[in-house]
């Protein structure tokens, strides 16, 4: 994992999200890891924008929910 220094905080906060998936899944299963950091990816565009970007959160939402019907 890339120290936290290195990533803003958006960043670190997807991949986290990835990285703590991926400890819960010993299966290592991609779209799952994915639709976990689109979902976290979702929820900084809205603390960014401060509710702007609700929108496109939805969108990434929809995507991460296709992605763990796989």
């Amino acid at each position: 994992m890339a120290p936290a220094s290195d990533l803003s905080p958006a960043a670190q906060a997807v991949l986290d999200a990835a990285y703590r998936r991926m400890d819960d899944n010993p299966h290592n299963e991609v779209e799952a890891t994915l639709a976990a950091a689109l979902r976290a990816a979702a929820g900084q565009v809205v603390i960014k924008l401060g509710g702007l970007g609700q929108e496109s959160a939805w969108y990434l939402e929809e995507i991460a929910t296709e992605l763990e019907a796989q």
